[in-house]
């Protein structure tokens, strides 16, 4: 086990959460590749010996969500396009509603290299399963990525200029952290 046993808490000033979307259609290239941050959320893990009894929760405020960069468009995001872009996460996507994450199992890897974790995820009023790989660094570094399809929450994908510029139905959610090693 590279993380030491114990409660330990995360947040902003402590790990990177990140949601990474992509657009799409053929008006795409008027569009950016977004890399959002959340900005206000907190974690709680709890590793017991060997793994057994541990537990993830994750608690995340969909108003934090700041648009940090805006990739591959044909000119840079504007401040006003930022805004607008946090506006309609707020109203039309998470429409408000808490973001929270309760896992059910986490499984590590026999070479202790690797974490499995699954439970669920609840964002703009649903709640479903997910599932993720967390790579386990031997200095306690915990990395992964977990592709969330939005429409399975009941999430229509923003689209503009009459359809014709979509952010595409899969977002990565990307999580960086630091715990105590073992």
């Amino acid at each position: 086990m590279s993380i030491q046993p114990g409660v330990h808490k995360l947040g902003p000033d402590s790990a990177t959460l990140q949601v990474r979307t992509y657009r799409q259609g053929v008006a795409s290239k008027a569009g950016h590749d977004l890399v959002i941050e959340v900005t206000r959320w907190e974690a709680t893990v709890t590793v017991g010996e060997d793994w057994a009894g541990s537990t993830v929760e994750l608690n995340a405020d969909p108003r934090s969500l700041e648009v940090r960069e805006g990739l591959h468009g044909i000119k840079p995001l504007s401040d006003k396009d930022r805004a607008d872009i946090r506006e309609n996460i707020d109203t039309k996507v998470l429409r408000g509603q808490p973001i929270t994450f309760r896992s059910a199992d986490l499984e590590p890897a026999a070479d202790g290299a690797s974490l499995s974790v699954s439970g669920d995820l609840g964002m703009a009023g649903a709640t479903g399963p997910v599932s993720l790989q967390l790579t386990l660094g031997p200095d306690g570094r915990v990395a992964g990525v977990v592709v969330v399809k939005q429409s399975d929450w009941g999430i229509k994908p923003y689209s503009a200029l009459m359809g014709a510029l979509k952010v595409r139905d899969t977002v990565e959610v990307v999580l960086d952290a630091g715990l105590p090693a073992g």
